[in-house]
């Protein structure tokens, strides 16, 4: 619970309007805060914090309470010879009664119970930082996501102007006399097949932010109507940083939190036998009461009678018609199903850790071979324009180049939101941005 209150008091202390550029730190405070997958995560703990009281509350003792007052019609109450009236209390019988009770042995169902119930809070909580561990991984994914859509957006302007250049280039030689038609025609082609990318690109950048303020929960009343005003800050950016796989590892199982709760699956369903056990046992209660009535035969309201009682009272199912053997064999299988799981678990965990640290090297990879092709293209342009003005090189080696060059700036930028979504995951898969149980 600590660890609850420390990260949505965080969260409460950076609250940005929409309409305001949001860095990857405000976005990520934000969805502490108002994410509803991390609020209902929050709602579990006190549901199964619930759970525990009601639990613990079969071992506590029990008080009660009854009371009760008839008015019986004359003709139901039966008169002795003896009798020349009736009684009036037999008319208006009233009685008062409190009883406490505590149990004093279930066959360990009621300690193993609590038990379980503590077992399923804490679950919850680790549950709790699953929850915004996976909710922080999507909204860097998503907020990186919107970087690259709004690089491309630019990539894909520049390829337009270097294509309205070009045309213009091309209308003025074509006016002077110095180059056929067919090259108007082509620049114009060229001009009129890139402007979809950059309406796709813009479209693109539109969902994103879109998917980022619902990961966000941001509610704008004003622009229900519209797109939500949402502008992030921030570039793409790579810096390499010294991971190894071994360490990966290391790190991903003292973390993890699913590791955890796999453990304390199997101690509740250990506790699960235990209660499904303690139907073959007997019972034992100890109960006291005190209680009040006015006399059966008396002729005022006020004649009463009072004492009190103690006794113990045993309980012991001795046939069930197999219900409390069918509830052990269940359980039992439970708990192996439990102890697969948390092998699995373990599996799983280390698949993750290494799928993500292979995508983090192969994104590395790209971004250093992508930069090289990036400054050839711009040169091989460069070139091809010289040449062409110069009268030796043609129209379509500039365009071949342009379109080159829009590929690779495109590319470079895909490779960096790949390294930038691969060091998320691999920080997700290594439990880095998981805060350490109180």
């Amino acid at each position: 619970m600590k660890l609850l209150a420390f990260l949505l008091c965080f969260a409460a202390a950076v609250a940005v309007p929409a309409a305001e550029p949001v860095t990857l730190e405000d976005c990520l405070a934000l969805a502490l805060q108002q994410n509803p997958t991390i609020r209902n995560a929050q709602h579990e703990i006190q549901r199964r914090q619930g759970l525990v009281l009601q639990a613990r509350a079969a071992a506590l003792p029990q008080l009660t309470a009854t009371g009760q007052y008839k008015r019986v019609d004359d003709n139901a109450i039966e008169i002795y010879p003896f009798q020349t009236s009736l009684p009036a209390n037999e008319k208006q019988p009233w009685a008062a009664t409190v009883e406490v009770s505590q149990l004093l042995y279930a066959g360990g169902r009621v300690r193993a119970a609590v038990r379980a119930a503590k077992l399923a809070e804490q679950i919850a909580v680790l549950d709790f930082q699953r929850t915004v561990a996976d909710v922080l991984l999507a909204v860097r994914q998503t907020f990186y996501r919107v970087l690259l859509t709004r690089a491309q957006i630019t990539v894909r302007e520049q390829a337009v102007q270097l294509l309205q250049q070009q045309l213009h280039d091309v209308q003025l030689r074509f006016a002077a006399g110095t180059v056929p038609q067919f090259n108007v025609l082509r620049a114009e082609v060229e001009l009129a097949n890139a402007r979809p990318a950059l309406i796709r690109a813009q479209n693109d950048h539109r969902l994103a932010k879109e998917a980022l303020a619902r990961l966000l929960a941001l509610d704008d009343p004003a622009a229900r109507p519209a797109f939500t005003p949402l502008t992030v800050a921030g570039q793409l950016e790579f810096a390499r940083r010294d991971d190894s796989l071994p360490a990966a590892l290391t790190q991903a199982l003292a973390r993890r939190p699913e590791l955890q709760q796999a453990a304390k699956r199997v101690q509740q369903k250990k506790e699960a036998v235990t209660v499904a056990t303690a139907g073959a046992h007997p019972q034992f209660s100890l109960f006291a009461d005190y209680g009040i009535r006015n006399t059966t035969y008396g002729s005022d309201l006020d004649d009463t009678v009072h004492g009190w009682a103690v006794g113990v009272k045993a309980t012991w199912n001795l046939f069930d018609g197999l219900e409390t053997r069918g509830k052990v064999v269940q359980a039992k299988a439970e708990l192996q199903q439990a102890d697969c799981d948390a092998a699995d678990t373990r599996r799983r965990i280390e698949f993750e850790v290494r799928q993500a640290y292979s995508d983090y090297l192969q994104a590395c990879e790209l971004i250093a071979a992508q930069k090289k092709v990036v400054a050839q293209a711009e040169e091989s342009l460069r070139l091809a324009t010289a040449r062409f003005n110069a009268g030796s090189g043609t129209q379509l080696d500039v365009l071949s180049a342009q379109t080159a060059l829009t590929e690779a700036r495109s590319n470079e930028i895909q490779a960096l939101y790949d390294y930038n979504v691969a060091l998320a995951a691999l920080d997700r898969a290594t439990g880095a941005t998981v805060q350490p149980a109180p």
